[in-house]
């Protein structure tokens, strides 16, 4: 629906092209944009007035409505309706004008306005007020963050470095109760922290969170499709809530958290000024006690503030604060290796061996890590286990399951009991290498051979590799199947290293 003033433009416009440029109902609707039964309804309610063109002089646009719609003009002895009020009322969910009238109506009996009348006063004050109140906010609906592009700087006592803090700015819709803070920045870690201390501040949580697009927030800024950073989605489903990314370069969708940035910048910042900090603690101290300031303070021109509204309309609609605070948590993909096991930060986690070859996620914690498959958890370890290697016996095929009946010293054991070379070289299987488990493989086949061939031949073939500095289960193997366990072993002769005499070979004495 038009406003007034573009209704009378539309008014006057419709008159000048009838009269003075003899235009017909049809021309008129096609140039001015309105049907053809419009036109003939301004044409009909300025006849009504005697009206035509050109207007008599003093009807400017305000005594042309007050002249075509006398009914829609203030009357003496009614009462106002406080238009703020409406406004607030239809934030709360299932709150209509039309409820809205009924109540009035039935305070004000034959004193109040007729429905329609009353749904015009509270039209015209809205158009008048600025473009960020137009914005319908349903009580405990949406919180507004983002960072005040102001910084505060603190000097550290030991060092006199200064470092500029970020100062992080949440904001309820329907209120405006605004939540302050500093940050040392605008990591992914500092990030969540402020989100959850902003939602304990509130007391409750919104069903949605609207934040800019900043990196911590939003990995893939897009107007459709923003890809929103996986430890804030799992934050956010932690909290039952969602989180809606503003549009990129569509400021008025955050035009509720900018305004909230300029009031703690001048209400807050800029009487810190002076201040001087020298811990991140001390700022927060003070930003903590002017806070309260902030928003107690009345709206201008009202007697309500930002915690009256907060009490009204946003705290009996927020969500429940879950009982555990949210456990901070980094997201990341890998694929598990042949041996079953994913890497992270030099540590290796196992997994089912099914999925070797498969995209994982991994949650890593503090204290654990949790590694899902198409979001569903298929294991989970300690995150600072002991050694490199965290395994699940579980997650083994079977085969590899029975190398863990073994360990280095029932190896040992057996080898001992088949002779010293093949105890000697088993030994160097388990202990030249990273991890012994590594080994088990070789050190079973060797197992085999003994098995297969009886032990004396196996004694016979690692002496053999052993003396050839080809200690391992191959060469055993190849030894072995090429019968060489069963031939003597040449002693090695101190005469191979001697030249042979020849007169081009001067010998040592020639230097002396």
């Amino acid at each position: 629906m038009p406003t007034e003033r573009v209704r009378m433009k539309k008014i006057t416009e419709v008159l000048r092209l009838k009269y003075q440029a003899g235009l017909s109902h049809e021309q008129i609707a096609r140039v001015c944009k309105l049907s053809k039964g419009a036109v003939s309804k301004y044409v009909s309610l300025a006849k009504a007035q005697g009206l035509y063109w050109p207007l008599p002089e003093g009807v400017d646009e305000a005594r042309l409505e007050a002249l075509l719609y006398p009914s829609e003009q203030p009357q003496r002895g009614f009462v106002e309706p406080d238009c703020f009020q409406i406004h607030q009322q239809l934030k709360r969910k299932g709150v209509t004008l039309q409820l809205l009238w009924g109540e009035y109506a039935a305070t004000y009996g034959e004193r109040a306005y007729r429905y329609s009348y009353y749904c015009h006063r509270y039209r015209q004050w809205r158009s008048r007020q600025k473009r960020s109140m137009r914005q319908h906010h349903r009580a405990g609906e949406k919180a507004f963050l983002d960072y005040c592009g102001t910084t505060v700087a603190v000097n550290e006592r030991d060092t006199g470095a200064v470092r500029l803090a970020q100062i992080f700015v949440g904001v309820l819709g329907a209120s405006s109760y605004t939540y302050a803070e500093a940050t040392w920045s605008q990591s992914l870690p500092d990030w969540i922290a402020s989100n959850q201390r902003m939602l304990r501040f509130f007391g409750g949580v919104p069903r949605l969170l609207i934040p800019d697009n900043l990196k911590a927030a939003v990995t893939r800024a897009d107007r459709y499709a923003p890809k929103v950073n996986d430890t804030y989605a799992d934050m956010a489903t932690h909290y039952n809530t969602a989180i809606l990314p503003a549009r990129p370069y569509k400021p008025k969708d955050k035009a509720k958290v900018e305004v909230a940035v300029q009031v703690v910048e001048r209400w807050i910042l800029a009487r810190l000024r002076h201040h001087t900090f020298f811990s991140l603690a001390e700022l927060n101290q003070a930003i903590c006690e002017l806070l309260p300031v902030l928003n107690e303070r009345p709206f201008q021109g009202r007697s309500e503030s930002r915690r009256d509204l907060f009490e009204s309309l946003d705290r009996p609609a927020l969500g429940v604060l879950p009982r555990e605070a949210y456990e901070y948590a980094e997201w990341h993909r890998a694929k598990p290796g042949i041996d079953y096991h994913v890497e992270y930060e030099g540590r290796f986690y196992s997994v089912p061996h099914a999925l070797v070859g498969h995209m994982l996620e991994l949650r890593i914690s503090a204290t654990a890590v949790e590694i899902l498959h198409k979001g569903q958890r298929v294991a989970s370890h300690a995150r600072h286990a002991q050694g490199r290697y965290s395994t699940v016996i579980e997650h083994m095929p079977r085969s590899h399951q029975a190398h863990r009946e073994w360990s280095p010293q029932r190896f040992m054991h057996w080898a001992a009991a088949v002779g010293p070379a093949t105890a000697e070289l088993v030994e160097q299987q388990l202990y030249n290498r990273p991890h012994p488990e590594h080994s088990y493989r070789a050190c079973l086949g060797l197992l085999n051979l003994s098995r297969r061939f009886g032990r004396p031949r196996l004694e016979a073939a690692c002496v053999r590799a052993l003396a050839i500095g080809a200690a391992s289960y191959k060469s055993v193997a190849s030894i072995i199947k090429q019968g060489l366990d069963q031939l003597p072993l040449e002693p090695e002769s101190d005469s191979a290293d001697e030249l042979p005499a020849h007169t081009n070979v001067r010998g040592a004495d020639y230097y002396h």
